[in-house]
């Protein structure tokens, strides 16, 4: 059995990771890559299994720990004391949402693929597949605060999916503007406050209603 030379995976990876980030997966190159690796497309194939393998090794470690993150954080949240959860709210999200943002800036690049260059790959859903972990949660908090403020209306759940696909659009712009950090962090902020306003709002409009 032949021994795999030394170095040829790392080289075929970051000259991927260029290839994706400059053209997308669907427009990447396998013998363009291969090329810039001096090695062979059946090299790659050996590897990692042809061209979603190459791109899936780049960019599911980030996704499995943003994911990670994100699952723990509301289920953390989800087993407090249900009288204490509105009050506390705001605590676990912007403690979630540190750790979340500390991910991105921990793996920008794998993030920029993920979001924008992950067309015609298993990952091309992956904001919508966390909009659908939010809207089930944020639905059950729902129906915690209906239950305590007797008479409140129930928000439909294609609301609360529009609303959580909006957010998430929006805090992954600290991605596609390449913001620093810190002001991400600020903007992070802002957002999170801009968003709870308005179900803030709605809560208070169905109280009314």
């Amino acid at each position: 059995m032949t021994k795999p030379i030394e170095g040829v995976s790392e080289k075929i990876l970051a000259c991927a990771r260029e290839e994706f980030l400059e053209k997308g997966y669907s427009d990447a190159s396998l013998r363009t890559i291969a090329a810039k690796a001096d090695t062979t497309t059946g090299s790659i194939y050996s590897r990692f299994g042809g061209k979603e393998g190459l791109f899936s090794t780049i960019v599911q470690p980030a996704a499995d720990e943003f994911t990670n993150i994100f699952l723990r954080t509301q289920e953390a949240f989800h087993a407090v004391d249900e009288e204490k959860q509105a009050g506390l709210m705001d605590e676990y999200v912007m403690a979630g949402m540190d750790r979340m943002l500390d991910c991105i800036y921990d793996h920008f690049e794998e993030f920029q693929l993920l979001l924008d260059a992950s067309y015609g790959t298993k990952f091309q859903n992956f904001v919508e597949q966390l909009v659908e972990i939010e809207t089930e949660y944020t639905y059950k908090f729902m129906k915690v605060i209906r239950f305590q403020n007797e008479g409140a209306q129930e928000i439909p759940e294609e609301f609360i999916h529009i609303m959580t696909t909006a957010l998430f659009e929006s805090a992954f712009e600290v991605v596609r503007h390449k913001m620093p950090k810190e002001k991400a962090r600020d903007y992070i902020k802002m957002l999170e406050k801009y968003h709870y306003g308005g179900w803030n709002a709605i809560m208070e409009f169905d109280k009314q209603s």
